[in-house]
Parts: C-alpha cells; sequence; structure tokens
C-alpha cells in the first residue's frame, strides 16, 4: 500500500516538474497580466474608452442608427429576392449581342458600299485629285496659302469624342511617312473610297453609340471618320500603318501555323543578319494570337532558336513573341547553308504538329530569310507538298545581290507563295506584308466577309488615343473588323483584298450594359476571347504603374487564369472557353485597397458564350449578402422631389438612361434624364426601369439624413473643433449623398468622393472601397480606416464607415452604408485621451502611454497603424515595426497570414550593366558615338527615317539605360494578414535572447481596431520585421521550358481559308531594279565600320 502511495507521488512529481518545464519553456502564455506587468484590465479599460468615445462620435455625425430605423420603417414593403445567377448572365449576354450586331451592320453597310464603290471605278494611273491629308489639314505656307492636299478642315469639339476637335461630315487621309502620298495607286484608293463619307455619317445616324469608324486599304492609306487632325513625332514622322495592325491582319487572313528558316551561313554576315533580324522581327509582329510559329535557324547545322521549344509550334501571343526576339540577338553567321535540309525540318515540323490538332489547324506557310540558293530543291517540295500545295512558300532575298533571285521566286510560284527581296532597312515592313494579301487570297475568292474581334488592346499611335492618354490615361478597347473584296469578275481568281473596314468599342461601352446595383457590393462581370484572354475584368491591370501611361508588354494577353488563380485546375476558364453555359463555386481571396487588403469571399459563377462573337460572358457573385436585392416601392412625386436634392449624387459610370443613343440627350444628366423618362414626354429615352425605380425607393428612405446633418452643422456648440469633416452615405443603387461640416476650403483631403478618388467612389466595375469593407464588418459596428495622403501627413484622415442592413438574418441584403471623414489628429487625440485613464483610487496609473518604457499602437484589422507615438509610423504595417510582436499574434493565431498571387507584377531590375562598363572602359565610345551621328545624318536623306529609327533609337536606348533600373513583368507572391474576430484580447511573453518581451492587445469594441501595448525595455530587433514585400517567384529551366511548351486549352475561329482551287498562285512576286547606289555603298560602310 505504502509502495502503491510512493509510487503515485512519485509519478505526480514527475508530471508536476515535468509541467513546470514546460510553463518555463513556453514562450507565449495567455493569463491575466503578463510577465512584465502590463496589466490587461487596464489596456483594456483604454480600449473601451476609446472604443465607446469614437463610436459615439461615428454613429452621431453619420446618421447610421436613423438611416437604420428609416429602411427598417420599409421592411415589410420591400420585396428580398436571390438572384438568379444563370438567368442574369444570360440576359447580360443578349444585351452585349445586340450591342456587338449594331457594331457588325454598321460594318457591313461599310463593306458593301466600299466594294460597289471600287467596281465602279476604273483605275486611271494619270489621275489627280486633291483630298484632305490628315496631316496636311489646316496647314499654310510661309504665304499664308493653304499647302497642296490640306486646305480648310472644319474642326469643332465633340463630347461624344471626349472633347476632342473632329468634323462629324467629312473623314481624312493618313498616308504612312515612307509613302508618296500623290502616288497613282493611294490617289485613285482614295478617289474611290469618298464613298465611304456618306456611310460613316450614316452609320453614325443610325447608331449614336459608334466612335471611329475606318478603312484601312491594302495600299497602305487609312480613311477614318471623324475627321481628326493627325500631328507628326517629334521627327517629323508617322509611324503608323494600318496593315500592320491587329485588326487589319485579323480580318485579311485566316489562322496560320508558321516555320520561318533564317540562313546564318558565313555569307550572311554583317547588313545581311542585321537586316534579317529585322525581317523576321516584322514577320512576328504580322502573327496573331490565333497563330502558331517557330524559328530555325540552318548552316550546315539546324539550330532551333529556342531549343527548349524543338519539334513543336507555340502560339504568337506577345509573350512568345517578345521571348523569340530575345534569341534573335543571339544568332551569328558562320558555315554553309544547307537549305534542303531546313526544309525538310520545317515540313515535318508542320505535318507533325498539324497532326495534333493544337495548332490554327488552317493555313501553313514556310518563311524563307536567306541571301540565295543554289538550287530549287524539287525533290524536297514533291516528297513533302506536291501536288495540293498546302504549305506556302514565303522566299525573302537579304541584300541586293540577285544572282540566286531566279531560284527562290520558283520555289514561290511552284508552292503558292510570293517572291520579295529585301536590300535595306528600309524595305523590310512594306515586302514583310506582301505575303498578308497572297494569304488572303482564299478568303477573297470565296467572297466570305468573316466579322472578326479583336482581344482588348489600347493603340496609342492614333492621334485620338495619344490626346486621351494625356487628358485620361490610355483606353482599352476592342475592334470589330471586315475584309473588303475586289468584285471585278476579270481579276476573281487574283483574290485582291482591298483592305479593312473596322470601328473601336471601348471595354468601358460594354461595362455600360452591366447592372452593377445587381451584382451586389463584391460582384463583378467579366468576359474572355477564344484564347482564355480577358476582354474586361477588374483586377486587370494593363500598365506598369498607376497613372502611368507605359503599357505592360503582355497586357493583351493575360489570361483569365491568372486573375482567378485560385481555380488550379483552370474549370472555370476552360468551360468558358469552350462557349458552355454553367455554373462554378470557389473559395476566393480578393485584394482591395490596392492590394493591401484581402477578403476572403466564397464565389458562384455564371457564364455563357455572346453569340456571334469569340466572346464569352462570366458574372461573379458573392455568397451571403451578395446573392439577395430587394425591391422597394415608392411614389414618382416622392421620389424625384428627394432625387433632385443638391447633396444628391449618382454614380457617373452607371447607366440609369441611355443618354448616348440620340445627340439631343447626350447633355443630360443622369437625373436629368431620369426626369425627362418619367414625365413621358421622350419616348426615345431608354432607362433602366427597375434600377429606376430603386434609386428613387433609395432616395426617399435617406432623404431624413439631409435634415439631421443640416441641424447638427447648425449648432455651434457640436464639432467645435472641426475634427469631423464630411458625412456621407451610398447606397446599392448607386445613390450618393454628402455634407460638409467645414466649408470646402478647409477639408483636409479633397479628394475624397470625387473622381480623383477612384477607389472611394462607384464606378463601372465596382462599389467605393469603404463601402466594401464596411459590408463584412459585423453590423452595427463601424470599420476605421486611414486615407494617407503621399507627401503631406496634415493631409491624411480617417475614415469610419458601417453598412445598414435591411433585415436581421445573415441572408440579407446590404441596403447601404454611410460614414464620417475625420482629422486623422482629432482621431489620434481621442487615443491619446482614452488610453491616459486608469482605474486607480489615488489616481496614479501602474502604467502609462506617455511611460517611454511602453509602446501603444493602435492596429486595424489588417495589420495597420493608425495611431503610434512616432507619426512617421502611421500608416506602416505593424509587422515592420514590431516584428517579433507580429510573429506571436501569428503563432497564436490572433492573425492569419494569407499568401496570394500577382501574375501581372512589375519588377525592378538593374539595367544593362554592360552598356554602362562599355561606355567607362572604351576610350573611344565618345568618338564612335559622333562618328555614327554624322554618318547617320547622311544616310537618312538616302534610306528615309526607318533606318534613322532603328539607329537613333539604339543609341538612345542605351543611353537610357546607363546606371538606371527598369520595370519589367513578372510573377510575384506575398502576404496579406487578417485578424481572427474570435479572439478580444490575448498577453503574451517574447523571449528575445537576452530578456523577455511582454505585450497586450484588445480588441477595440464595435470596430475593426485593436490596441496593442508593448514593453519597450526589451529589445528583440534582432529577430527582423515581418513584411508585406513581394517575392518574385524564380522559374528554374527546366520549368520556364515546361511553361513554354504548355498550351493551355483554346477555341479554334469558327472559320478557316488556307486554299482556293480557282486560286492564280502566278501572282508570285518579282525582283526589284537593282542598281547599286550610293545608298548601298553608304549602307555597306556603316555595316563595316560599326557592326550592331
Amino acid at each position: 500500500m505504502l509502495g502503491d502511495v510512493s509510487s503515485v507521488l512519485s509519478r505526480a512529481s514527475c508530471v508536476f516538474l515535468f509541467l513546470l518545464w514546460i510553463t518555463l519553456g513556453i514562450d507565449v502564455v495567455d493569463v491575466d497580466g503578463s510577465h512584465q506587468g502590463i496589466p490587461l484590465s487596464v489596456v483594456k479599460l483604454w480600449a473601451s474608452a476609446f472604443g465607446g468615445e469614437i463610436k459615439s462620435i461615428s454613429a452621431k455625425y453619420s446618421g447610421s442608427q436613423l438611416l437604420q430605423k428609416k429602411y427598417k420603417e420599409y421592411e415589410r414593403s420591400v420585396h428580398v429576392e436571390e438572384i438568379d445567377g444563370l438567368k442574369l448572365v444570360k440576359k447580360l449576354a443578349e444585351n452585349m449581342e445586340e450591342m456587338f450586331h449594331k457594331k457588325a451592320d454598321a460594318m457591313k453597310r461599310l463593306v458593301e458600299a466600299a466594294e460597289e464603290a471600287h467596281l465602279q471605278h476604273e483605275e486611271d494611273p494619270d489621275l489627280q485629285y486633291e483630298y484632305f491629308n490628315a496631316v496636311l489639314i489646316n496647314e499654310v505656307d510661309d504665304e499664308g496659302n493653304s499647302v497642296e492636299l490640306g486646305g480648310e478642315f472644319i474642326l469643332q469639339p465633340n463630347d461624344h469624342f471626349n472633347n476632342l476637335s473632329v468634323n462629324l461630315s467629312l473623314s481624312v487621309v493618313q498616308v504612312p511617312t515612307n509613302m508618296y502620298n500623290k502616288d497613282s495607286a493611294i490617289v485613285n484608293g482614295v478617289y474611290w473610297s469618298e464613298a465611304l463619307n456618306k456611310v460613316f455619317v450614316d452609320n453614325f445616324e443610325r447608331d449614336p453609340s459608334l466612335i471611329w469608324q475606318y478603312f484601312g486599304s491594302a495600299k497602305g492609306f487609312f480613311r477614318q471618320y471623324p475627321g481628326i487632325k493627325w500631328t507628326p513625332d517629334e521627327h517629323g514622322v508617322i509611324a503608323f500603318d494600318c496593315r500592320n495592325r491587329k485588326w487589319y491582319i485579323q480580318a485579311a487572313t485566316s489562322p496560320k501555323d508558321v516555320v520561318i528558316l533564317v540562313d546564318v551561313s558565313g555569307s550572311m554576315k554583317g547588313l545581311r543578319l542585321t537586316i534579317a533580324r529585322q525581317t523576321v522581327s516584322s514577320i512576328l509582329d504580322t502573327l496573331g494570337d490565333d497563330d502558331f510559329f517557330n524559328i530555325i535557324a540552318y548552316n550546315e547545322e539546324l539550330q532551333y532558336v529556342e531549343p527548349c521549344l524543338n519539334e513543336t509550334l507555340v502560339q504568337a501571343d506577345v509573350t512568345n513573341k517578345n521571348h523569340f526576339r530575345e534569341h534573335l540577338n543571339k544568332l551569328f553567321a558562320k558555315g554553309i547553308g544547307m537549305l534542303d535540309m531546313a526544309l525538310t525540318e520545317a515540313f515535318e515540323l508542320l505535318n507533325d504538329f498539324n497532326q495534333t490538332g493544337r495548332g490554327s489547324v488552317c493555313s501553313q506557310a514556310i518563311m524563307l530569310v536567306t541571301d540565295g540558293a543554289v538550287d530549287t530543291y524539287d525533290a524536297v517540295f514533291a516528297k513533302y507538298n506536291w501536288p495540293d500545295r498546302k504549305v506556302r512558300i514565303f522566299p525573302y532575298l537579304i541584300g541586293r545581290e540577285s544572282a540566286f533571285a531566279d531560284n527562290l521566286k520558283w520555289m514561290a510560284c511552284a508552292n503558292k507563295g510570293y517572291f520579295t527581296q529585301i536590300s535595306t532597312l528600309a524595305d523590310v515592313q512594306e515586302n514583310v506584308m506582301e505575303y498578308l494579301h497572297v494569304l488572303s487570297r482564299p478568303k477573297v475568292i470565296d467572297q466570305e466577309h468573316d466579322t472578326v474581334w479583336t482581344e482588348a488592346y489600347i493603340d496609342n499611335t492614333l492621334p485620338q488615343a495619344q490626346q486621351l492618354e494625356d487628358n485620361q490615361g490610355p483606353v482599352l478597347m476592342t475592334t470589330v473588323a471586315m475584309p473588303v473584296f475586289s468584285t471585278k469578275n476579270e481579276t476573281r481568281n487574283q483574290g485582291i483584298l482591298l483592305g479593312v473596314v473596322g470601328t473601336d468599342v471601348p471595354v468601358s461601352e460594354l461595362l455600360k450594359a452591366i447592372p452593377k446595383w445587381k451584382l451586389g457590393i463584391h460582384g463583378y462581370a467579366f468576359a474572355i476571347t477564344n484564347n482564355g484572354y480577358i476582354l474586361t475584368h477588374p483586377d486587370m491591370r494593363p500598365l506598369y504603374e498607376e497613372g502611368k501611361k507605359r503599357k505592360k508588354p503582355n497586357y493583351s494577353s493575360v489570361d483569365l487564369s491568372e486573375v482567378e488563380w485560385e481555380d488550379k485546375e483552370h474549370v472555370l476558364r476552360n468551360a468558358m472557353v469552350n462557349r458552355k453555359t454553367g455554373t462554378f463555386s470557389m473559395e476566393v481571396k480578393k485584394t482591395i485597397d490596392k492590394g493591401r487588403r484581402v477578403l476572403v469571399l466564397h464565389n458562384d459563377y455564371y457564364y455563357t458564350d455572346i453569340e456571334e462573337t469569340p466572346f464569352s460572358l462570366g458574372v461573379a457573385l458573392s455568397r451571403g449578402h451578395g446573392k439577395y436585392f430587394f425591391r422597394g416601392s415608392v411614389t414618382i412625386e416622392e421620389g424625384l422631389h428627394d432625387l433632385e436634392h443638391p447633396d444628391v449624387a449618382l454614380a457617373d459610370e452607371w447607366t440609369y438612361c441611355n443618354t448616348d443613343e440620340h445627340p439631343e440627350h447626350r447633355y443630360l444628366s443622369q437625373t436629368e434624364a431620369i426626369k425627362l423618362y418619367l414625365s413621358g414626354d421622350e419616348p426615345h429615352l431608354k432607362c433602366d426601369k427597375e434600377l429606376v425605380q430603386e434609386v428613387l425607393f433609395d432616395a426617399v428612405v435617406t432623404a431624413p439624413l439631409e435634415a439631421y446633418w443640416t441641424s447638427l452643422a447648425l449648432n455651434k456648440s457640436e464639432n467645435s473643433d472641426k475634427g469631423v469633416e464630411i458625412a456621407y452615405l451610398g447606397t446599392r443603387t448607386g445613390l450618393s449623398r454628402i455634407n460638409l461640416f467645414v466649408v470646402p476650403d478647409q477639408l483636409t483631403n479633397q479628394d475624397f468622393l470625387t473622381a480623383e478618388d477612384k477607389e472611394g467612389v462607384f464606378t463601372a466595375d465596382h462599389f467605393p472601397l469603404w463601402y466594401k469593407r464596411a459590408a463584412e464588418q459585423i453590423p452595427g459596428t463601424f470599420v476605421y480606416s486611414l486615407s494617407i495622403h503621399p507627401g503631406n501627413e496634415n493631409k491624411s484622415v480617417v475614415l469610419a464607415s458601417t453598412a445598414i442592413q435591411l433585415l436581421d438574418e445573415r441572408k440579407s441584403p446590404i441596403a447601404a452604408a454611410v460614414g464620417i471623414q475625420m482629422k486623422l489628429e482629432f482621431f489620434q487625440r481621442k487615443f491619446w485621451t482614452a488610453s491616459r485613464q486608469c482605474a486607480a483610487l489615488d489616481g496614479k496609473c501602474s502604467i502609462s502611454c506617455d511611460n517611454e518604457d511602453i509602446g501603444c499602437y493602435l492596429i486595424d484589422n489588417n495589420g495597420f497603424i493608425l495611431v503610434a507615438e512616432e507619426t512617421s509610423l502611421t500608416g506602416m504595417f505593424f509587422g515592420e515595426v514590431e516584428g517579433a510582436v507580429m510573429n506571436r499574434l501569428l503563432d497564436m493565431d490572433s492573425f492569419k497570414r494569407v499568401t496570394l498571387y500577382n501574375f501581372q507584377a512589375t519588377c525592378r531590375i538593374e539595367a544593362e550593366s554592360s552598356a554602362s562598363a562599355h561606355s567607362l572602359l572604351d576610350p573611344y565610345f565618345a568618338v564612335y558615338a559622333a562618328v555614327k551621328w554624322l554618318l547617320t545624318e547622311l544616310v537618312i536623306f538616302l534610306v528615309e527615317f526607318n533606318l534613322y529609327s532603328w539607329w537613333y533609337s539604339d543609341l538612345t536606348a542605351k543611353a537610357q539605360r546607363l546606371g538606371k533600373t527598369m520595370l519589367v513583368p513578372c510573377d510575384t507572391e506575398y502576404p496579406a494578414f487578417i485578424s481572427e474576430r474570435t479572439i478580444k484580447e490575448t498577453t503574451g511573453n517574447i523571449d528575445c535572447a537576452e530578456c523577455i518581451k511582454s505585450f497586450v492587445i484588445q480588441q477595440i469594441p464595435s470596430s475593426n481596431l485593436f490596441m496593442v501595448v508593448v514593453d519597450n525595455k526589451c529589445d528583440c530587433r534582432d529577430a527582423g520585421p515581418v513584411t508585406m514585400d513581394p517575392i518574385e517567384i524564380m522559374y528554374n529551366e527546366s520549368l520556364k521550358c515546361d511553361r513554354l511548351r504548355f498550351q493551355k486549352d483554346r477555341r479554334r475561329p469558327d472559320t478557316c481559308h488556307p486554299f482556293h482551287p480557282e486560286e492564280n498562285s502566278m501572282q508570285c512576286g518579282g525582283v526589284h531594279n537593282l542598281t547599286p547606289s550610293l545608298t548601298a555603298t553608304l549602307l555597306a560602310l556603316l555595316a563595316a565600320l560599326f557592326p550592331r
């Protein structure tokens, strides 16, 4: 018995010692009070005092309780509905289809008019005709007379065209700088295409939402309506050539698989290799997202330019094309050219790839870039290409020698291709584009006017785009285009393409068709192309830096999987690419506040295709309040009375009424349009009846706040220190009310709730940031956020917002959000006042934030500091200041880390350091640059601007890179942080090697804030900070190769015209006059002296 007791005591002692050891070894202790004696009760007192004070101010000045009461009064009369996502997305797709159809119909009318005008026109080589040249209009000579092809051209600012000066009666004609604007072919084309002016005007009258309409001629000129003046760049050059625009190429040709063979034998050294590289680069420019390609260099051996991509083709997206361009610079000329081996490889590659079904499965071509061929290689063609001749051969003879021209031309003619000779860099672009007209022949003979739509893009080469960039930044758009054919019987089998007509559709127009109010606070619509690339999505970021003009190189080929990255298996993407209709659900991490904060939501996706376009449409609705909306009802008289109050504003980018459709409505505000619509006097004005009814309801329910805010403002005893500056509200219908408690000039942040504050207002694709955050806060509590004014701390403010729910249940839709703007100094003063309170009877507090041994912070639910003793820390992430404490909070699950990915990121890298070293180490660099400049100035008069641009840009680019960094696209991973709602208070100790640091974190009642009090006596800086810095995702060579070779699901275009039995293939090119000239001599000299 005693033995048993002894055994029990022994075991108990062991357990006690073990528990004691664990307790002493634990770094974090959740007890009432901590190692260094920061009393939890005191911190709780401070938090309670501050929370009560700041909520009282926020509720009082925002009028939140009054607004909640007003919505409650209507609770029984409103009807709550769950949103039918599939029905909604189908209806939106129908609306978009109707809009797209109207644009396509306008293009059909242009095609018919153009083909009829050309049919009636007889070509006259001696035709003299004065037309309005886009560059020369309104230009005068030294004597004040209009210059030739200029003349007076009336231009007036027009609101529909973003206040640009245009002529709505006439079009203008632009001719590229390197072309003669009175060339016979151009003059004849301009003459017969004048017939389009009448159709341009008629189209605009039928569909006033149309913007720019144009005809791009195969001869090179560009007719644009409405007329607008073009201005050359600083070099006197207009580089725009309509024939190398995507809309032109896409409409003119069918999808194609292309193998480019580049001769790198010894005879290609010097200038020839430079011209060859430029030729290949120009060919790449003509390839689009529906095309596939590879590049093979050859001498006595074959060398795939990208070794990773042996024996396959890759999609010709921007990323892949740029990747290959980088590798072109690694080509060097040596050895003997074995063309038969290269042709054999190209034919086998095309055949094998075609069998996989992964390419275009349409046209096939081999581009041969060489300085000669010693044979015609009949045996190769007989084995792989005859008699069907399904693969076209396009030889480009580099240099002025014509000894092998006949062999190369024979190859082209025998294989339905086209032969051209490229002697100088100035010849490259014009000669490369010849192949497009050959590939267009089958489509022309078939008379198939396929309607094509481009991916989203920004064209800043056009004058209207350049002017718009200066005013409002780059504009994303898609273009609908159709080819124009010669219908003359005598040239039918030649398949003559006259050009392409097109019109632009800004992406913002698509967003107008989307009822944002029905999608909820976090909901959104998006559209993708047949290749899975984004046409529109709220997370698409096409620019390097917000507010800047520089486009990312791959901005037009951002895949849906790069923004909806949580869909690891690409289920949603692939279903949409394959034009399916259906639903999909997943948990998503949506970033807000420029990526600094994250919301974890569960989204339901609904998708369908947009008929007669390559696009598919999707809608995302967040579960919970995002799946419900409600209908209220008030009389028109009540609603209009309250809608017309001066403090009421409607969302600028929402469409309550379509004021674009008729010119007489364009100057109406949305409120004026609603009033006119409800009067019944304007049957042509189309409005969203449901949205109008709901905005009238919201106007009536929120109207009492105007009187409430006014009474507060008039009470001199209230807000005497003017700490509260603005009260505001927003409703689910985009209605806003604003009340100023100070005069406008005294506002700390004057951008808030203005167009300058994009995140703070209703836009076409998102609710205001403060509204989004309030909606995810517990009902009845406020979310506080710091709005930092860059460069001026005194202009920073704190926003306090809360959501107004319609019903007291989880499925209740959010009816509105209200809030106030406070001065940061006012908010901080309230905090410091509260933190000086204590419960000691003698008034002597055991701790105080005034004590240097204690550090006090106020942070929000994402870890950002709103109040700190060092004002410079305001706005910083808490982990950067107190890394050890933040780590412990993460370990204790008081905060959690959320890993995010950015596949549209930019990383800063050092620019080419070799260029800098070269300039320092080479004493002849300055002399080299000077001589090169002098020679360029001489050559420019002989070889036109193309060589100059190439030469000049090389020097300039290197000069700009010296000693600088540059932004490049990259993929990054970065963290965001969220507090755990269930944890109200936590205390802990941190073992910092030589000391123990204690801390207390206490939630501020009715808010998203936390007070953190830390022991400053113990220095834990060795622990390092916890940052939100992004980390670039580095891919090893093997993974890079896998990414290059991997092809995501895509859908091929519906039509294909690879060849036609009636095609006359004898129109296959010719040899230019090769008389030696001073130009050639100088080019050779430059190549010899200064090889690139």
